[in-house]
């Protein structure tokens, strides 16, 4: 496959390449399709998600993960470029069933909360789907699921936090005396003032950095203890879990 140099060289470009070879009846799925609904979470590198009907021997180029499954024409919807993508139902029952756990919460947290993703009707839906290869995994996710997460690594974090037993408020907001809001933060734990912030990229741009700064400094000021986390923190959840029992141990004394 070729693009023209113009295109940027991301996943959503990659899979729109693999739509071109895909045989009839399959439709680009899983986490590939997130793109089309709301954030990507995968990048360039990563293979293309493809879903072909049950029964295909089809395995395409290496740059591709198959999923072979029944498909039917209401769960594809077509683009106005032509490519056929499986819809936000459907996007949501495959990454459950597919992915890693704390994986497939991040992505339906994000479908949910960008409106693509009814949770009620879902659960409903799913409710109904007793005996379904990969029900059980589907309905795991969604016991983990809030739409008021606002990041995958958020997402994550929560995840982690309560497999093991704690239980973090989402997007909590922080108020003074007088009820004014003093800021927002990604999870926290009121009772003890404790907040778990995760620093994307744009924490470190210049123009971002003395914003951060002052709001860190109300938050303190205000008696929280904040802990923060970056990228390279992800690589180690238990490490995190740890780190949060041990503030909660520090602030209970």
């Amino acid at each position: 496959m070729y693009a023209t140099r113009g295109l940027p060289f991301d996943h959503d470009t990659k899979a729109r390449g693999a739509a071109l070879v895909l045989p009839p009846g399959s439709a680009i799925g899983g986490l590939s399709a997130l793109g089309w609904f709301g954030d990507a979470m995968l990048g360039p590198v990563d293979r293309v998600t493809v879903i072909v009907p049950s029964g295909s021997k089809w395995r395409g180029p290496r740059e591709l993960r198959v999923h072979a499954s029944d498909l039917d024409s209401d769960d594809v919807l077509v683009d106005l470029r032509d490519v056929p993508v499986t819809d936000p139902w459907r996007t949501a029952w495959d990454i459950a069933t597919l992915e890693p756990l704390p994986t497939a919460v991040a992505a339906l947290d994000m479908l949910a909360r960008r409106g693509a993703l009814d949770l009620g009707r879902f659960g409903t839906w799913v409710a109904d789907r007793a005996g379904v290869w990969g029900v059980t995994r589907v309905r795991l996710a969604l016991g983990f699921t809030d739409a008021r997460a606002e990041s995958f690594p958020e997402s994550r974090v929560r995840v982690a936090c309560v497999r093991n037993g704690l239980s973090p408020e989402v997007q909590y907001v922080v108020r003074d005396d007088a009820g004014g809001e003093i800021a927002r933060v990604d999870l926290a734990f009121p009772g003890l003032k404790i907040a778990v912030e995760y620093d994307g990229v744009h924490h470190f741009q210049d123009q971002q950095i003395p914003l951060d700064d002052g709001r860190l400094a109300r938050l303190r000021a205000a008696g929280w203890s904040v802990l923060r986390l970056a990228n390279a923190d992800l690589y180690d959840m238990a490490g995190i879990v740890r780190r949060i029992r041990q503030l909660l141990a520090e602030r209970a004394r």
